[in-house]
């Protein structure tokens, strides 16, 4: 009896030998193993940079690995978002994309198209469109500044981008909403908020389209001064600057601006589950939420299906402003 026995505990042992060397050459999954570049499709000191930089510090710091943070302004953000889509789906390459990103194919600047460019991880920071003039202006209402524009007076409006971003869209519907031509105003692109906001600091324009979180440091140092913030709610880092419903009764607009972290397309699963915790972890931080609050970003988290819904829904309101003002292809 003892002898029959022993072809099978034998197989059994053998058997457990080739399963443990079956599982050691299969690899527990490891990313990342390499440096992590995140691309910013806008120059250095705008909003989509300051927050980029912030959220990457806090993914090097949980992931023990640099996240090295390449800005490449040009087109709107075409070339950085088009750098960022065109990278190795291996984790390796990710960035912040904007707004802007949806609306190059309805102005014929490309066929781009985050919806399907673009393994969407999360979109964590939302925000409205605010006029800003110089502490000194002679603009000292919103109101003002549109009476002036629908006149017929020169007034000089940086895009704080290049032409057809957010920015501009939500300014050219509150003109149209308003009775006036939204293309009237003469228009200044720039390469992000932070250049449009020291141009006309320096005399070169007299409105710059931004956010109060862009604009926060100059509003600090007295140097420009909010006229309204566009839609139908009140900044609450900014109390005393009223909202476009309020400064002149345009109680439907809405559009708004968002900031979210992307991949390319096709990211594989495990790698993008773990982008998305990293990232939600950072944002979920005080530290994160102190550096947001104290400068008036809004922060938001939205993922999965609810972040594909957002950005179809993105998707369609870019092009829809665009044909509103005038701007589209």
């Amino acid at each position: 009896m003892h002898k029959a026995r022993k072809p099978m505990i034998f197989n059994l042992l053998a058997g457990a030998v080739l399963a443990a060397v079956s599982g050691m050459s299969q690899p527990a999954f490891a990313w990342p193993e390499k440096p992590i570049t995140m691309i910013i499709p806008f120059s250095a000191g705008g909003g989509t940079d300051a927050t980029g930089r912030m959220l990457a510090a806090l993914m090097e710091k949980e992931l023990g690995t640099p996240v090295n943070v390449v800005n490449r302004p040009g087109g709107n953000g075409l070339v950085g978002h088009s750098a960022i889509a065109a990278a190795a789906p291996d984790g390796y390459t990710i960035g912040v994309a904007t707004t802007e990103s949806m609306s190059y194919k309805p102005t014929g600047l490309s066929q781009f198209r985050p919806t399907t460019d673009f393994s969407a991880i999360a979109v964590y920071n939302t925000d409205a469109t605010s006029v800003v003039v110089t502490t000194d202006s002679k603009y000292k209402s919103l109101a003002e500044l549109l009476e002036a524009i629908k006149s017929g007076e020169q007034v000089r409006v940086s895009t704080g981008g290049a032409f057809g971003g957010s920015y501009q869209i939500a300014f050219g519907l509150l003109l149209k909403d308003r009775g006036v031509d939204p293309m009237k105003p003469t228009y200044v692109s720039s390469q992000g908020s932070a250049p449009g906001l020291q141009e006309m600091v320096a005399g070169g324009v007299d409105v710059t389209l931004t956010t109060l979180a862009e604009a926060a440091s100059l509003i600090q140092a007295g140097k420009v001064r909010p006229l309204a913030v566009i839609g139908d709610k009140r900044n609450p880092g900014y109390p005393d600057v009223p909202s476009t419903a309020e400064a002149v009764g345009a109680t439907e607009l809405k559009f708004s601006s968002w900031r979210g972290v992307m991949a390319p397309a096709g990211l594989p699963r495990e790698v993008a589950d773990r982008l998305r915790a990293v990232v939600k972890q950072g944002t979920a931080s005080k530290e994160f939420k102190e550096f947001m609050g104290n400068r008036g970003f809004g922060v938001a988290w939205i993922e999965g299906e609810d972040l594909k819904s957002f950005l179809v829904t993105s998707e369609e309101e870019m092009a829809t402003g665009l044909k509103e003002i005038g701007l589209a292809k």
